[in-house]
C-alpha cells in the first residue's frame, strides 16, 4: 500500500508554511530568494517550485501571517519583500515545537533495536 497522496500533499504543505515563516523571521525575503535560500540550506532536498510558493506566501499574508512590502532593487526591478508579522511569530514558535515534537517520535519508531 502506498503512502496516501492526500496525507503526503499536507505534509509537504505544511512544512513548506513553516519553512517560509521561519525564513522570512530571520529577515526579509522575496519569492525567487526564499526558493534559492530552501534549495541551499537544504543541499538541494527541498526544490520548492515558484507555482507553489507564491501561492503559499499569498495564503500566509492573507491570514496576517506575513506581510509584504514593494521595494526597487539595484538593478532598478521591483520586488515584493515578505517579513513575517507578530501573528506569523507566534504560529512559527508553535509550529516548531509541534514539528520537534513529530519528528522526535517519528525518529523514536525508526530507531535500530537497542535490545
Amino acid at each position: 500500500m502506498g503512502i496516501d497522496m492526500t496525507v503526503q500533499q499536507h505534509t509537504i504543505r505544511g512544512i513548506q508554511e513553516l519553512g517560509i515563516l521561519k525564513l522570512v523571521s530571520e529577515r526579509a525575503m522575496y519569492g525567487y530568494e526564499l526558493i534559492r535560500v530552501a534549495r541551499d540550506r537544504t543541499a538541494g532536498a527541498f526544490e520548492w517550485e515558484e507555482g507553489t510558493v507564491y501561492p503559499c506566501l499569498h495564503r500566509l499574508e492573507a491570514e496576517g501571517l506575513i506581510r509584504s512590502q514593494w521595494h526597487l532593487a539595484d538593478n532598478g526591478r521591483r520586488r515584493k519583500y515578505y517579513y513575517v508579522a507578530g501573528k506569523g511569530a507566534a504560529r512559527l514558535h508553535q509550529q516548531t515545537i509541534a514539528w520537534r515534537g513529530f519528528c522526535a517520535a517519528a525518529n523514536a519508531i525508526l530507531a535500530e533495536d537497542a535490545g
